[in-house]
């Protein structure tokens, strides 16, 4: 799972922020953080501090979903290891409030009174705005930190760029000052042990209970990775789980959070409940991705690393969200393990969260179709369409290139900050792609290739709207740009979209071997370059998302969940 996140100093950072102050009538927008700042330790608001320096209607832009689910088809242990989890959830949810903010949620909330305000920077997880830019969004606050609470405060890049200590680029550790004013860093299983020993308890007990025996393995041995930050052999675990009926996604995952580097990784988990009928539908698709690997729109170099087939493909309902899932706009789709070896011996899983998708659907897609697609095509949003491009986003991480064609390293290193940026964007587009080839072969039986096409065109402007501190609200504009430029989409004088069928798979095939020309040479320049080109937002756009904000349509979704929610004790 991946998400398109682009540095602040680039044009497209400063214009996303831009246009989400657009949307939202807000004066103003967020200074680039200049690449000397890093960390910043932020006091709790006092009384005069919390209070808003935003349009009040941005407090409004989630929809409020009850994240239920029907647990009356499993056992009494069951549902005491379902607890369990989530229970191992909250504990990541309290680690990412440290690594995104640096303050305990409960002293931080505590500051503030008025109740919408505060339900805001729960959603946010601090007092940033992460669909805004990450913009401040009470007095008295200091601009969000590139790199979290993951490097000193005083750290500069040039500074941590020269410096050679161990671990310098770890997932797993956190960069700090000796006591001779020198950098090193220190393991998150010892800046996190208390808690991380609560959660590996809980996940212990909660193996105990489970009757599947590879999810009781995974368990165990994912409660060892908490306690010495070694989580590959956890992976290759979770990968070999095919039976188990619920699942967990749990530890130190993503590395959005760090818009510094990108290198170190941020606490998060997912409670699942896996939908059988939906996963025999979709486990048909991982049989076909070195096929599609091979008749990629790029040269053969590009293409010779083969992914794993031992992969699946699987729906589930999702039943908690903790930590970097649950900060800001809600991921509806997963893609794991990111771990380049694992992805090259096994592939991975993707997880489908179906009843996340089907909310945002509802509440969201839809609206947007009836404001900006017009009434001729209206008919080709569909929810399988939205599923099956959100799937096979996830599917699509599979395929291209993990290693640098000069042998120098993983495509991850090479990019630094850039490389979960131009993951997602390949994602995105190569998964249109595989719908194509598939719904030739005739292999997808749901739908016409109009219903894909013109669903990710109201998907577009879906995501666009999560503007500056989004990966996809970010990958959206570069796209956006690169298929208006070839055509792909016309706008009539009402401000209503025609997608261009033709024109659109031209377009596909042009950005997919764009991009990953860019990952396979390791091109970080050239990164730059496409968001320097590409990340434009221009004021037919910027009417068209104002447009949506006048019709108040929500921007994204909101959780009410807990053990409480689900009837769980």
């Amino acid at each position: 799972m991946h998400i398109f996140k682009l540095p602040r100093p680039f044009k497209l950072a400063t214009l996303s922020a831009v246009a989400v102050v657009v949307i939202t009538s807000i004066a103003g927008c967020s200074k680039p953080t200049s690449d000397t700042e890093a960390s910043t330790t932020i006091q709790s608001p006092t009384s005069e501090q919390a209070s808003l320096i935003i349009d009040e209607s941005r407090l409004d832009i989630y929809y409020p979903v009850n994240l239920t689910a029907d647990l009356s088809a499993y056992s009494v242990e069951q549902q005491k290891m379902l607890s369990l989890l989530i229970d191992a959830s909250k504990i990541m949810d309290d680690l990412f409030w440290k690594q995104a903010f640096g303050k305990e949620k409960s002293s931080f909330l505590a500051g503030i009174s008025d109740p919408k305000i505060k339900a805001f920077a729960d959603i946010n997880y601090g007092p940033w705005d992460r669909l805004n830019g990450d913009t401040a969004f009470l007095s008295g606050i200091k601009e969000k930190s590139k790199g979290a609470e993951f490097y000193p405060a005083d750290m500069s890049k040039e500074e941590f760029e020269a410096a050679d200590f161990d671990d310098k680029e770890g997932l797993y550790s956190i960069v700090v000052r000796d006591e001779s004013g020198k950098l090193s860093t220190k393991q998150y299983s010892q800046v996190y042990k208390a808690e991380l020993t609560a959660a590996a308890t809980l996940l212990e007990q909660a193996a105990k209970l489970a009757k599947d025996p590879s999810f009781a393995n995974y368990l165990n041995m994912r409660a060892k990775a908490l306690l010495t930050d070694d989580y590959q052999a956890s992976d290759f675990a979770w990968m070999d789980m095919k039976t188990n009926p619920i699942d967990i996604v749990i530890g130190p995952i993503e590395v959005y959070e760090d818009q510094l580097y990108g290198y170190r990784a941020a606490f998060e988990s997912y409670v699942l409940l896996k939908d059988l009928s939906w996963s025999e539908k979709l486990a048909k698709y991982a049989a076909y991705l070195p096929e599609l690997q091979k008749g990629l729109p790029v040269a053969d170099a590009y293409k010779v690393q083969m992914p794993g087939t031992d992969a699946d493909l699987n729906a589930y309902d999702v039943i908690y969200y903790a930590g970097h899932s649950n900060a800001g706009s809600k991921t509806i789709a997963i893609n794991l393990p990111n771990d380049e070896e694992v992805q090259l011996q096994k592939g991975t899983r993707r997880l489908q969260l179906k009843n996340a998708m089907r909310a945002k659907f509802d509440h969201i897609m839809l609206p947007i179709a009836e404001q900006l697609i017009v009434a001729q095509q209206r008919q080709h949003i569909t929810f399988d369409a939205f599923f099956g491009n959100t799937m096979f986003h996830e599917v699509a991480h599979g395929l291209g290139i993990k290693n640098l064609l000069n042998g120098e390293g993983t495509v991850r290193q090479a990019l630094k900050e850039h490389s979960s940026a131009l993951e997602e964007g390949k994602a995105d587009i190569l998964g249109l792609y595989m719908v194509r080839q598939l719904l030739d072969k005739g292999v997808i039986t749901e739908g016409i290739l109009e219903d894909y096409y013109v669903t990710f065109m109201a998907g577009i402007f879906r995501s666009i709207r999560f503007g500056a501190s989004s990966a996809h609200g970010k990958a959206n504009m570069v796209r956006f740009n690169f298929f208006k430029q070839e055509g792909a989409f016309k706008r009539n004088e009402e401000g209503l979209y025609l997608v261009d069928i033709e024109k659109m798979g031209n377009a596909i095939d042009a950005l997919s071997n764009k991009i990953l020309v860019l990952q396979g040479d390791g091109d970080y320049a050239g990164v730059s370059d496409l968001v320097n080109s590409m990340g434009l937002i221009k004021p037919d756009l910027a009417a068209d998302l104002q447009k949506l904000a006048d019709a108040q349509i929500p921007v994204d979704i909101t959780f009410k969940q807990g053990k409480e929610v689900l009837g769980l004790k």
